[in-house]
């Protein structure tokens, strides 16, 4: 497995993990429709949290957070679509971010941005 493979898989564990001590209910992970995934489906109160995590080892050249592009938001957006139809009893949805800084095999950042677009 390629070295970023590992450390995205890395990162989408601890994601998890961050937001279930937030209180989130893991409902999914790398859900597919079609095309388009979605690395963490959550659940918070009767809202769905669509979150794509981000994990760098490295900030030198952007934060991990900045690679959420237009277009990945776009995916999101019709990822969503798809999961209200399958999952209605979700009334609401919402797109976070979760960003993962790693050094050395330790996080040495996490940030949560809640509504992280619309």
């Amino acid at each position: 497995m390629a070295k970023h493979s590992k450390i995205g898989i890395n990162g989408e564990q601890i994601a998890a993990n961050f937001l279930q001590n937030k209180g989130y209910q893991i409902i999914l992970r790398n859900w597919r429709y079609g095309k388009k995934e979605v690395d963490i489906v959550a659940a918070f109160g009767d809202m769905a949290i669509l979150a794509e995590v981000k994990t760098r080892s490295s900030a030198r050249i952007a934060y991990p957070e900045e690679a959420v592009t237009a277009q990945k938001q776009q995916h999101l957006r019709a990822a969503a679509s798809g999961f209200l139809e399958q999952y209605p009893m979700y009334k609401h949805v919402r797109f976070d971010i979760v960003s993962v800084l790693m050094e050395a095999n330790h996080v040495k950042q996490i940030i949560h941005f809640e509504e992280a677009f619309h």
